[in-house]
């Protein structure tokens, strides 16, 4: 074959074959998402499930190292004495804390010795609206510690709260005065939302309005039944792309641009996983969190209540590990810090780190700027 003829043979043939892997790509992309997510592939046991709620225990690794974005650290077999119990926030799933198999939080956890469990929430439904602060604070989280307690023979616990799972850690430890955690790590969450850059600004000027319509008629939101507030996991779902929409919109048009590498397809199919599977909030913590924590702003005061009772940020003494991220427009840095105002912990550390709310917990970036740190600074405070 002439070379003419030859290169345009070749250079069709290779127009032809990226033609197929673009639409292989775009099809699974599709059609057959679920192929593509790694999420979710560490093993563990349920210990414990009342039908919603559920405790997970991670058993000890098989392997002697684990790959942490790319690189590889030894799985440590002699565990603390310790263990960290996760408390999620809600309306997540919990792929997100075994987002992928080389930046995985529970895996991390396990590899650097820890016992790990972690409270699955589960899928509120309609049912559950009455659910409020004091359900998970007061009732629920109070019994799964006991049965962490139970299954690990430790008494001493360590909390690792995100976000909203970060203040039922306060919120637990404030009220119930348990002097046996020992150490609290929080990530992303606001003790003073009106410092929380617009959307504080937001939360004041709804404040100013609320405080208005109380004094002009008596109407408070507990008035009304919590079945009208339950929101749905697709309501949720576009809430938190809504908090940053420029970014929610590049990221599909990455995958167009980049739809012929299929490790980033893949990467894009884990992280839509959970990103479009958020789950209900009941309509009772909707009622508490909009009144006491973004209108009324309790916590800037050192307190909120739950139920009947007045939890005090001052009752909370363990170590405790605080960090915000630098570009959360949720939980800004000024808003997370404000913590410092109002524990009695003698031992505080608080860190800035690099990422949005979601990143500072699971993001690329996640496991060199505060992954390593925070085993480092756990491991000192746990036997």
């Amino acid at each position: 074959m002439p070379d003419p003829l030859k290169y345009a043979f070749n250079k069709a043939s290779g127009i032809t074959r990226q033609t197929a892997l673009y639409a292989g790509n775009a099809f699974d992309r599709v059609f057959r998402a679920a192929s593509l997510v790694q999420a979710g592939q560490t093993p563990f046991e349920t210990l414990h499930t009342d039908g919603l709620v559920s405790l997970r225990y991670y058993p000890p690794l098989a392997e002697d190292f684990i790959e942490l974005d790319g690189e590889m650290i030894d799985v440590l077999r002699t565990p603390h004495k310790t263990p960290i119990v996760i408390v999620p926030p809600l309306a997540v799933n919990m792929l997100i804390y075994d987002l992928f198999p080389q930046r995985s939080l529970v895996r991390f956890l396990r590899a650097k010795g820890f016992e790990v469990y972690l409270i699955d929430w589960g899928v509120p439904t309609r049912q559950h609206s009455h659910y409020n602060l004091h359900t998970y604070v007061a009732e629920l989280l109070p019994a799964y510690l006991n049965r962490v307690r139970e299954h690990s023979g430790e008494q001493e616990l360590s909390l690792h709260g995100w976000s909203l799972g970060g203040m039922f850690t306060l919120f637990y430890s404030a009220l119930s005065r348990d002097q046996h955690i020992r150490n609290a790590i929080v990530l992303g969450s606001p003790i003073d939302s009106h410092a929380s850059g617009l959307m504080g600004l937001m939360y004041q000027r709804v404040s100013d309005v609320a405080e208005f319509v109380r004094k002009r008629t008596g109407f408070r939101l507990h008035d009304v039944k919590p079945y009208w507030f339950h929101t749905p996991g697709w309501a949720n779902t576009i809430g938190f792309k809504l908090t940053n929409p420029i970014g929610s919109v590049m990221g599909y048009w990455e995958l167009i641009v980049r739809l012929g590498d299929r490790e980033f397809v893949s990467s894009h199919a884990t992280t839509s996983a959970f990103l479009d599977r958020m789950v209900a909030y009941p309509g009772g913590i909707v009622q508490d969190a909009v009144v006491r924590l973004w209108i009324d702003n309790d916590l800037s005061r050192g307190q909120i209540q739950i139920g009947e009772d007045i939890a005090r940020l001052e009752n909370v003494n363990a170590n405790l590990l605080a960090i915000a991220g630098d570009s959360d427009t949720l939980a800004t840095p000024g808003a997370v810090k404000r913590i410092e105002d109002h524990v009695s912990s003698k031992d505080v550390t608080f860190r800035v780190t690099p990422g949005g709310h979601m990143g500072i917990l699971a993001g690329s970036k996640a496991p060199k700027e505060s992954w390593l740190e925070m085993a480092d600074w756990l491991a000192e405070r746990s036997d």
